[in-house]
């Protein structure tokens, strides 16, 4: 059996569903992704969900986010 679980990541610079589908792009490529859901919040902290078969390291999300523009894990 598989199990998943769910970690939601506040995140800064988006503005624009673009920004979404960059950072989407980019965290479902990590390894054991199956789901990214974007809650954006244009210009503000937009609330990114990820679901994976293992809980992410705060690194890898902050390295996909720097790859998908300029995006950053908020408070960090």
């Amino acid at each position: 059996m598989c199990t998943q679980t769910t970690q939601a990541y506040a995140v800064t610079g988006m503005t624009c569903a673009h920004c979404a589908h960059a950072v989407s792009t980019e965290l479902v490529a990590l390894a054991g992704v199956t789901d990214v859901n974007v809650d954006l919040v244009a210009g503000g902290t937009s609330t990114v969900t990820v679901t994976s078969q293992q809980p992410l390291d705060h690194a890898q999300v902050a390295t996909a986010l720097d790859e998908a523009g300029d995006y950053q894990l908020a408070g960090r």
